[in-house]
């Protein structure tokens, strides 16, 4: 895990709606989302609630993948939303909806 000050120098080189590349890391009793090495000092996450609602549907431990950064704060951690359709929640759109995310974020599109 990178320090704050770390986190504070990598997080203004990053933008949310940015797409990057990673390799899943699906730890064997997680069921609260997969994390993606990213290749950079601070693990990506993708949330369950952007899954597949099947965990046999989620992408496999070691899969490499595009992902969007949807949401990052304070915490050294960047939130992942995987591009490949078949990665999402079934109802990702009403998702999108039910949230009422401001203009201009990445989940506003409903991509």
């Amino acid at each position: 895990m990178p320090g704050i000050e770390e986190w504070e120098r990598l997080r203004p080189t990053l933008r949310l709606g940015q797409w990057l590349s990673g390799a899943v890391v699906r730890p064997p009793s997680c069921v609260a989302g997969v994390f993606v090495d990213l290749g950079l000092p601070v693990a990506g996450f993708v949330d369950v609630a952007l899954l597949p609602s099947d965990q046999g549907r989620w992408p496999g431990d070691g899969e490499v993948l595009d992902f969007e950064i949807w949401w990052m704060d304070e915490q050294p951690q960047i939130r992942l939303k995987p591009l490949k359709r078949e990665y999402l929640c079934e109802d990702f759109e009403g998702y999108v909806a039910r949230n009422g995310w401001p203009e201009g974020h990445p989940g506003a599109a409903g991509r």
